[in-house]
């Protein structure tokens, strides 16, 4: 089993940052892809950035030059950076690791944290 804790959520106003982590602790194979989703009210889950553990990363075009998505390996954690943030970046942001085992795929998901842009 593999759990995964958030953190770094919060408000901040237009054009400010935050940075948020998620440490998985379990069962974490070393061929994985940790990612970032979000979920505004009313609207799907949707992919924000995600990261190889080779280090390839990904990104929705409206996170593309405002967010960074960066892991560190040896303690399981991923983190996203976000700057210049907008009204329209409020959601609820989820941790998501997917990794593989033969030919079982595995998704295990963090609770969320809250970001909210707001003046």
């Amino acid at each position: 089993q593999v759990q995964l804790v958030e953190s770094g959520g919060g408000l901040v106003q237009p054009g400010g940052s935050l940075r948020l982590s998620c440490a998985a602790r379990g069962s974490i194979f070393g061929n994985n892809v940790m990612g970032w989703y979000r979920q505004a009210p009313g609207k799907q889950r949707e992919l924000v950035a995600d990261i190889t553990s080779r280090g390839d990363t990904n990104y929705a075009d409206s996170a593309k030059g405002r967010f960074t998505i960066s892991r560190d390996n040896a303690k399981n954690t991923v983190y996203l950076e976000l700057n210049s943030l907008k009204p329209e970046d409020t959601a609820v942001y989820y941790c998501n690791v997917h990794q593989r085992l033969g030919v079982t795929h595995y998704d295990y998901w963090g609770q969320g944290t809250q970001v909210t842009v707001s003046s």
